[in-house]
């Protein structure tokens, strides 16, 4: 049961991924952002002010790549460093206002497309989907590297 649980649950979550991504694209679809830049970009979105260590450990990644991922999204002009005001030696990480309008626009898009789709679903549809959001987020925190770090 939990094989086939497991294929169909990546199956699903891979195809509503796939659809969005054709349907309203990427936040910055004439450049090149890796997948990890991409990641870095929306994290910083999500959580502006955020430094460098702690945008590495939400992302899984050492603190190292985390700065020369910032240090490559600042040469771009999508990431702005500042240094921290009572810690100097910590840099708080920003959007440009370019970025954050562009990615903003992208977070819009994709939001509208999900809304026309679930208002498409009947009631009871929309409410199991909505009783299946808290096993979600529990299931997302055991998958985050740091909880599989903890288990091991």
């Amino acid at each position: 049961m939990t094989d086939a649980l497991t294929e169909d649950l990546l199956a699903a979550i891979g195809l509503v991924r796939r659809h969005l991504r054709r349907s309203v694209g990427r936040p910055f679809p004439e450049s090149s952002l890796t997948d990890s830049q991409a990641e870095l970009v929306r994290t910083v979105r999500r959580n502006p002010g955020i430094s460098v260590a702690e945008a590495a450990g939400e992302l899984g990644l050492v603190a190292n790549t985390v700065s020369t991922l910032v240090g490559q999204l600042t040469e771009r002009g999508l990431l702005q460093r500042t240094p921290d005001e009572t810690d100097r030696r910590v840099a708080r990480l920003t959007l440009t206002d370019p970025a954050r309008e562009q990615v903003e626009a992208w977070r819009d898009r994709r939001t509208a497309l999900v809304t026309r789709a679930l208002d498409d679903l009947s009631p009871a549809d929309r409410d199991a989907l909505q009783a299946a959001l808290p096993v979600l987020a529990v299931l997302a925190d055991r998958l985050h590297p740091e909880e599989q770090k903890e288990r091991v």
